[in-house]
């Protein structure tokens, strides 16, 4: 056994390379098994899983060489793992059509992310990099029974790295346009003869900018970013371990990119703007996992603090004048608990657990209109506290045939004070708001679930399910009518139907899954304008009615030689409203044009299609080379169906250079090869004047924003693993 993680820190870098063995390719990761806990019942096979979900392991997560979460969205079908835009450091995920446009943090996601098993209560803070990771699932429809609120899209599940049984060093560099210098670097392993185990990561990014500001010349987009991840693992005996983890992580970046429009063509990167702003971010976390095998079962609590400071200014506007430019203060601080029990009784597997949730929330905004001479501000604060109960059986009915059932009760209540965003209503400076609007509001919800899963033979599977999910209720703290109510608006539900199938042939050598559903969602939370008398109009989150989405999902991969890997994915999405209680359109009625409008984020078609082609060099080693396209269709930002983003295509390339007998690897990538314009917000601006005049085919439109992506990207890394 090697000496403990401490003594043996100070020799990780001249560790010579370890025992002779032969480079492997993506090729050959690709097509390895990949495990999930996406049922809390321990370990399991992603193919064995009635669920639709996609997943990466450790390994391919490396052979793929990602960026961040947000890239790992092109390619499953049916998903978008974009940031909201006009707000650094907010995600704004989207799964089968259901996403959220909203930058304040109180409108809680359609998609709920779990971090090591821990729900993130607000969409703030979601810095999810290529680091430290073993592995992340997507689990698309509604996860009510096992993951409760907020999931009626789906779950985001990232797992961060265990302390290893063995000594090992992860190190990496990388330096691409912008420029922008990555780098991390963990060690993890025993600590002694003391019967500890420890991990240490740290992360640092430093880029420069991508993009140029056309209003002075200025690069743009510059980011700094230190995460550390200290882990203890502590087995306490035979049947007992104790897994605790903290979290640092610390952020700074001009503000958000924006295009107006009125100025520039939406298919470029131009942009001019007079304000940089600024984000600045600090997430810290601590959560302890303690596991108890009593033999027939296994007991699992999951305790933690998470808490999010977040500051801002953007220039909201995008032009060179200070038209609408705001700051903005998100503080949130959440503590859960997850008391889960998981055995086997017979041919019945059983998971059982209590679920605590609380949390804290300060928003605060102030915005600069008309060059300054016009400040208002206002925001909100509030608690919610959330207590669940959940159980899930899964009944071996016969060697071929399983039915499971399962039920989640929750209760739900949130206080909230609320200042509406009016002249004297708040400030950044003083880090707060004036209330004109005080409440408090519960909800009470049953979520259940019943489904089966029937096994052809080893190799095809087909699998069934009804399901409920649960999207809280609330109150917007970005209220911008004084005398216009910012809630409550109640929680939506839905239900879906889905029949799916998970294959693999040719011994092995292929998989092909695929999933049809339906989904109805009752109340949907939507923003609507209304008009509000002595004031105008107001723009309110209401549950507006009834929406009905469908849609199909195929993902599979062969591997045509041992050496060459062909993979793609198709999904395909149809959203109508089937009943409306309000006037989306804003036309001052309630007709078919209402009906007629498209969900939010909702793209009618995804597809994409990857290659991996690994090259044997002598007995050199080997260069792994994998080529990735993914297509998203246009789909529409704003609920009248007025912004709305690009049509996509993302086309990427990696080569990866492996040496035999060595413990380095090298890469050279490139993202966007096309150089896509990716917008990720798009919305008409209020209380901004028209530019008017000419332009060269005729009057300018109104002033729209609109944030995007870096375009093409190119890099090299080295990576040192032993």
């Amino acid at each position: 056994m090697r000496n403990g993680l401490l003594g043996s820190a100070s020799a990780a870098f001249c560790l010579l390379p370890a025992t002779a063995m032969a480079a492997k390719g993506a090729a050959s990761i690709m097509m390895e098994e990949v495990v999930v806990t996406a049922q809390k019942k321990g370990i399991e096979s992603v193919q064995d899983v009635p669920l639709t979900i996609k997943a990466f392991g450790e390994a391919q997560l490396e052979a793929m060489n990602f960026k961040n979460i947000s890239s790992l969205g092109f390619s499953i079908p049916n998903v978008s793992l974009d940031t909201n835009g006009a707000t650094v450091g907010f995600q704004n995920f989207a799964i089968r059509g259901l996403g959220l446009n909203s930058g304040s943090p109180s409108i809680d996601p359609t998609v709920g992310v779990f971090v090591d098993g821990v729900y993130l209560g607000t969409n703030a803070g979601v810095l999810l990099d290529n680091f430290d990771l073993e592995g992340v699932e997507v689990l698309r429809g509604p996860q009510g029974v096992l993951f409760g609120r907020n999931v009626t899209g789906g779950a985001v599940l990232v797992k961060t790295k265990r302390p290893s049984d063995e000594l090992t060093v992860d190190a990496r560099v990388a330096l691409e346009t912008g420029p922008q210098v990555t780098s991390d670097f963990s060690i993890s392993g025993p600590l002694g003869d003391t019967g500890l185990k420890g991990k240490l990561a740290v992360y640092y990014t430093d880029d420069d900018g991508w993009h140029t500001n056309d209003f002075d010349g200025s690069d743009f987009g510059a980011a700094h970013q230190t995460t550390v991840r200290p882990a203890l693992l502590w087995d306490i005996n035979d049947d007992v371990e104790l897994l605790v983890r903290y979290e640092n992580t610390r952020a700074a970046s001009d503000g958000s990119i924006g295009q107006n429009r009125a100025l520039f063509d939406r298919d470029s990167f131009d942009f001019a703007i007079n304000e940089p702003g600024f984000s600045e971010l600090e997430v810290q976390g601590l959560t302890t996992e303690m596991n108890w095998n009593l033999g027939f079962g296994t007991i699992t609590n999951i305790a933690a603090w998470r808490q999010v400071e977040n500051d801002g200014l953007g220039d909201i506007d995008s032009t060179p004048m200070t038209s609408f430019h705001f700051y903005q203060i998100t503080d949130q601080e959440q503590f859960s608990n997850e008391l889960r029990f998981t055995g086997t009784f017979g041919d019945v597997d059983v998971t059982s657990g209590l679920y605590y949730f609380t949390q804290s929330l300060l928003y605060v905004e102030e915005r600069i209109l008309g060059g300054g001479s016009v400040i208002r501000g206002g925001g909100g604060k509030g608690d919610t506290d959330v207590m669940g109960i959940f159980n899930s059986l899964d009944w071996r009915f016969s060697d071929e045939l399983t039915l499971s059932a399962g039920l989640r009760y929750t209760t739900e209540k949130k206080d909230a004070s609320i200042g509406s965003i009016r002249s004297g209503g708040g400030s950044y400076d003083s880090r707060g708001f004036v209330s004109d609007f005080e409440d408090d509001e519960s909800w009470y919800d049953l979520s259940p679930r019943i489904g089966f899963q029937y096994y052809l033979n080893d190799d095809i599977n087909f699998y069934g399910a009804f399901s409920r999910g649960f999207r809280s209720g609330g109150y917007n703290f970005r209220s911008t009518v004084p005398g216009a109510p910012p809630g409550p608006f109640d929680a939506e539900e839905q239900d879906s139907f889905e029949l799916g199938f998970k294959s693999q042939f040719l011994d092995g050598r292929a998989q092909l899954n695929g999933a049809i559903f339906h989904n109805t969602i009752k109340d949907i939370q939507r923003e609507v304008q209304v008009p509000v008398e002595g004031v105008g109009i107001a723009q309110l989150i209401k549950n507006v009615g009834e929406v009905e989405i469908q849609g199909i999902e195929l993902d599979g991969q062969i591997s045509v030689t041992d050496y060459i890997v062909i993979g793609g994915f198709v999904g395909y999405l149809d959203d109508q409203y089937k009943s409306l209680k309000f006037d989306i359109d804003g036309d001052g009625e309630i007709n078919s044009k209402d009906k007629a409008l498209h969900l939010p984020r909702a793209a009618e078609l995804t597809y994409g299609a990857h290659i991996i082609v690994d090259t044997p060099v002598n007995d050199w080693g080997m260069v792994s080379t994998r080529l990735s396209f993914s297509h998203r269709d246009k789909a529409y930002h704003l609920e009248n169906n007025l912004g709305y983003y690009n049509p996509l295509d993302m086309l990427d390339l990696n080569i990866s250079i492996l040496p035999n007998d060595s413990n380095f690897r090298y890469a050279i990538f490139a993202r966007n090869l096309l150089d896509e314009v990716n917008i990720t917000n798009d919305a008409l601006l209020p209380d901004i004047p028209s530019f008017g005049g000419d332009g060269p085919d005729g009057p300018r439109p109104v002033p729209t924003y609109s944030s995007f992506n870096e375009g093409r990207v190119i890099g090299v890394e080295v990576r040192y693993q032993f």
